[in-house]
């Protein structure tokens, strides 16, 4: 039995000479004819599977591109047919009209073979390598894998073996050799390999894509199942909230009716008490004056004098006694009622009428946010909240919705980083991520395939001070360092022990050197500090006692300062800083145990030292200074092993720190400090409030400290001749 896909869907029969639409489905050419009417002919042919107009060529249906691989289905499970059918199949092969039944079939030559003819194919030498199938079923499934299409004849010649090696870009048309020659002479002809081949790279992309498509089709497909799904679990569970909720209704109306009826029958049942006393008492009455008239008329009646004058004086005090008592007695009813029920049932109607309402809370991506954490550092698991909200604002109740989460750094070149999700089920959602990059990343999280609020959403990543094991980078110094500075483009000066300023570019690359030994302008005597502000620099020129002011580029604009202990004197400047709020510059006048404020052109503007600061021996032995985000000033003391903080004014804020000969101190925008441990080959790390958190080792003789302005420290290690880069 023939397969259905090579059965046409018009006719039900096997393709013949099946054509292609440009829809991509294929009908048998004379199906087609057919439908077409050749003598009335159309611009126009409807698909009978999807009812798709496709334009008829000009030439007509035959005109329309074969479908050779449907052919040679069509032709392959010809062969198989007969192969496994049940009656005989007459030979094909002999020569003469054989009608003998076949045994066998070639592969190579598609002809069945009888006894004869088998005999006689395996005798042919160029016939002996070729595969021959035995009838059966089970030699019949090989036989798909075993044929190979052939290539068709050239339809401009129709010569028997005619390669078509060629084809016409001008014609569109495949050609063989000789066809080239006479009809394509001029025209555009290449290989028809080498036009298949780029062919097939098309195909191959238009594959992936159409692939790509599928799989996103899929997802939506799913989603829109699942959507299906929860449209009715949402309605039954909203089915269930109305039964409820009018259950809770009506329980509470029959409640009321009980509690009014109730009322009711208290009312009636306190009414008619009253009443029946009433009542009782004045039926008394009237018996107590019915027996008086019935014993006045008696003795009106008898005549009797000696009974009348007996009862002269009875009579008359009990009458009296009785008429008192209709006095003081209400002959209305003590109890004047009309019961009746007060129960307005139209606005409670009206409202019934509108009470409820069943809205589509389908949740809106640009409603629904997500909640970060204040910070997020590298190589730790960060969890971001996600909550959908419906277009009212409210919380989705449900889960089940296609999240997805992506972390991209934007400073480096790395891969996206997809996030996890947990879906609570209740409208809210966790998406855990873990950073690998320090810097700037980009976070994107789309709700079925949009983006929530806020994303794509620009994201910090800082660096875990915690899990700091090792520099980066090491830049090679042919000399002692003594102190980096960074300029804003990225290089980085470097004052060394032999008198000079080294500037690398952010490789580590060596571009230039400024200065030279001596007492000169722009000579230096040990440059222990140098400070960058635009395109201007200061370095702290230790041994000639005074402060330096050139451009970055080495250009000598002054210098201020000489040796002594008076305002704006120098003995030994170590560190000089012009970071402050107000543009000043704070020096560490490390040998007269004081730091000077001045201004940028050197004027003096206040002293800081121990005469001005609480506490005796604050400034002995100083070493390194840094400001932080407060300006308070962070001095390392090589005489207490501590880092010591005031404000610019000179109040003490706090101490902290047990350190091993500090040295250099910087303090980044979080309020992190990192010290320069001289003694200890390291570098101590503190947070915000002063608590060491982490020592990173392995360092040889650190002498100072500088944060860029991208946040990345730099140590120069005087005893290993070079600069340490931690990216931060």
């Amino acid at each position: 039995m023939l397969s259905h896909h090579v059965i046409c869907s018009l006719c039900s029969e096997p393709f013949g000479d099946p054509r292609i639409l440009p829809c991509l489905h294929s009908f048998c050419f004379r199906c087609l004819c057919t439908d077409v009417h050749e003598s009335e002919p159309r611009q126009h042919i409807q698909c009978p599977m999807c009812n798709r107009n496709a334009p008829v060529p000009l030439e007509g249906v035959a005109a329309l591109p074969r479908n050779l691989h449907l052919a040679f289905e069509v032709e392959v499970a010809g062969y198989v047919s007969k192969m496994t059918s049940p009656s005989e199949v007459s030979c094909n092969f002999c020569a003469n009209a054989c009608t003998d039944a076949a045994i066998a079939f070639c592969g190579m030559c598609c002809k069945f073979l009888c006894k004869g003819g088998l005999e006689c194919h395996s005798q042919v030498p160029q016939l002996s390598s070729h595969k021959v199938l035995d009838l059966d079923p089970e030699s019949a499934v090989l036989l798909p894998k075993l044929l190979k299409p052939t290539a068709p004849n050239c339809s401009q010649c129709d010569q028997v073996n005619a390669m078509m090696n060629f084809y016409c870009q001008t014609c569109s048309l495949s050609a063989c050799p000789l066809c080239v020659i006479a009809f394509h002479k001029d025209h555009n002809v290449a290989k028809l390999s080498t036009i298949a081949d780029t062919q097939r790279d098309e195909m191959k992309k238009s594959l992936q894509h159409a692939q790509e498509t599928v799989a996103m089709l899929d997802r939506a497909i799913d989603a829109n199942h699942m959507m299906m799904q929860q449209v009715v679990t949402s309605r039954q569970e909203a089915e269930l909230a109305l039964e409820k909720a009018f259950k809770e209704l009506l329980d509470t109306l029959e409640e009321r009716k009980k509690e009014l009826l109730l009322e009711l029958e208290t009312i009636t049942l306190s009414v008619t008490m009253s009443l029946t006393a009433q009542k009782e008492q004045l039926e008394k009455i009237r018996e107590e004056i019915r027996c008086y008239t019935d014993i006045t008329c008696r003795v009106l009646q008898t005549h009797a004098d000696h009974e009348v004058v007996a009862l002269r004086d009875l009579l008359p005090a009990e009458l009296e006694a009785i008429l008192t008592m209709v006095e003081n007695i209400s002959l209305s009813p003590s109890q004047h009622c009309f019961l009746t029920s007060f129960v307005q049932t139209n606005p409670l109607v009206n409202e019934l009428r509108k009470f409820g309402d069943v809205v589509n809370l389908l949740p809106a991506p640009q409603e629904s946010t997500f909640t970060l954490p204040s910070t997020v550092r590298a190589s730790l698991k960060c969890c971001v909240k996600v909550e959908t909200k419906t277009p009212q604002g409210m919380r989705y109740p449900h889960g089940g919705l296609h999240l997805k989460a992506e972390l991209q750094s934007t400073s480096h070149d790395g891969p996206v980083i997809p996030g996890r999700i947990e879906d609570h089920g209740d409208g809210i959602y966790t998406v855990t991520l873990i950073p690998c990059y320090i810097g700037l990343h980009q976070l994107r999280i789309t709700m079925e395939g949009q983006h929530v609020q806020r994303s794509p959403y620009d994201l910090e990543v800082r660096c875990d001070y915690t899990t700091l094991l090792s520099a980066q980078q090491a830049i090679s110094v042919d000399a002692k360092p003594l102190c980096t500075a960074i300029h804003d483009n990225g290089d980085i000066y470097v004052g060394c022990l032999d008198d000079l300023i080294r500037i690398f570019d952010q490789s580590g690359c060596l571009k230039s050197v400024i200065g030279s030994s001596g007492t000169g302008s722009g000579q230096f005597k040990c440059p222990s500090g140098i400070s960058i502000k635009g395109d201007v620099m200061y370095i702290a020129d230790f041994r000639n006692h005074r402060i330096q002011k050139l451009t970055v580029v080495g250009d000598f604009l002054c210098a201020f300062g000489e040796k002594g202990s008076g305002p704006g004197q120098f003995n030994g400047p170590r560190s000089v800083i012009t970071a402050d709020s107000k543009d000043r510059l704070v020096v560490l006048d490390k040998g007269n145990h004081r730091v000077q404020i001045l201004s940028q052109e050197g004027d003096w503007l206040l002293t800081l030292d121990d005469n001005d600061l609480s506490g005796s021996g604050a400034f002995r032995d100083p070493w390194g200074i840094a400001l932080d985000f407060h300006d308070h000033l962070h001095v390392s003391t090589w005489d207490s092993n501590s880092i010591k903080v005031f404000t610019l004014e000179g109040a003490q804020v706090r101490t902290y720190g047990i350190v091993k000969g500090p040295r250099g101190v910087a303090v980044n925008e979080e309020g992190y400090s990192f010290v320069s441990e001289f003694d200890g080959d390291s570098l101590a790390i503190f947070d915000p409030e002063g608590n060491k958190i982490h020592t990173v080792g392995d360092l040889n003789k650190p002498y100072g400290a500088t944060i860029s302005h991208t946040g990345n420290l730099y140590i120069p290690n005087f005893g290993g001749c070079n600069v340490l880069k931690y990216y931060m």
